[in-house]
């Protein structure tokens, strides 16, 4: 990585070259992103250390996976398991557009590369648009690990052919509710709010949704903004606002506030 560097919400975006974008967000489970658009590059063989989540936006890509033929299309999401050679080249000669996730190696079960390396690209349109959805909610850690919980569970279910599991304690939603309003307006991460009701995060996104109505990521922002209304009403500036109430700055809360009120935070006050 070169010295061009610059804050890209709750991590460090690295410009290392046109076209090409790397960062790494505090969202637990992602060691990088990595967003890029090449026309002639050619991967050589090599291996990583994470899970490779992979989204081709245009183009389409030809690679071998343990010495085996794939291609990686637009239609499809694509997972390359630890510690397995690959290479990659763009299948056109118009080139590629691609976004990647690097996940720890622990987010999934080791027993999945096998199946991995034979079907690494699944024609899944609800994968496909939670991976998506998930590179947009990169710069709030809690939604994203809500978002990524939901996608390894479905990975899960498509190599291990598992169905969701159905949480049995019908109090466990109203516990979460009363663990986030104890949290504001700092917060509680999903992983902390497991140990803390001893359970998985998959259950918990699932369990709140179910009774609630929305995920949990979005009661919070909802929290969070009723709270900026407060403040804004009492006289404080947007800036001021958005930090008291949670938000990383006053971008974030004017994205969030017009999403749910139709306006921006400047403009409701008057």
């Amino acid at each position: 990585m070169d010295s061009r560097s610059r804050a890209r919400g709750f991590g460090v975006l690295y410009v290392l070259d046109m076209g090409v974008a790397a960062w790494k967000p505090a969202v637990e489970g992602i060691k990088e992103v990595f967003h890029a658009q090449f026309t002639t590059h050619v991967y050589p063989a090599h291996t990583h250390d994470a899970w490779t989540l992979m989204l081709i936006d245009t183009g389409a890509v030809r690679y071998e996976l343990d010495r085996h033929e794939h291609g990686a299309l637009v239609d499809g999401v694509t997972l390359l398991p630890p510690h397995v050679p690959h290479d990659g080249r763009s299948a056109y000669p118009t080139g590629f557009h691609k976004r990647v996730l690097y996940l720890d190696d622990a987010v999934l079960p080791h027993e999945l590369i096998g199946k991995a390396v034979d079907t690494p690209m699944l024609v899944d349109p609800l994968l496909r648009q939670r991976v998506h959805q998930l590179h947009l909610a990169l710069e709030d850690p809690f939604e994203a690990s809500s978002r990524l919980a939901l996608i390894t569970e479905r990975l899960t279910h498509h190599f291990a052919g598992t169905s969701p599991a159905v949480h049995a304690d019908p109090t466990l939603a109203d516990r979460l509710r009363q663990l986030l309003d104890a949290s504001l307006p700092t917060g509680i991460s999903l992983a902390e709010a497991s140990v803390e009701l001893r359970t998985s995060p998959t259950h918990l996104v699932r369990a709140f949704s179910r009774r609630f109505g929305l995920p949990p990521h979005r009661y919070v922002t909802g929290r969070r903004i009723d709270l900026a209304r407060g403040y804004l009403v009492d006289g404080r500036s947007a800036a001021e606002a958005a930090v008291l109430a949670g938000f990383h700055d006053q971008s974030h809360l004017t994205r969030h506030f017009r999403r749910v009120l139709g306006t921006s935070p400047g403009r409701f006050v008057r």
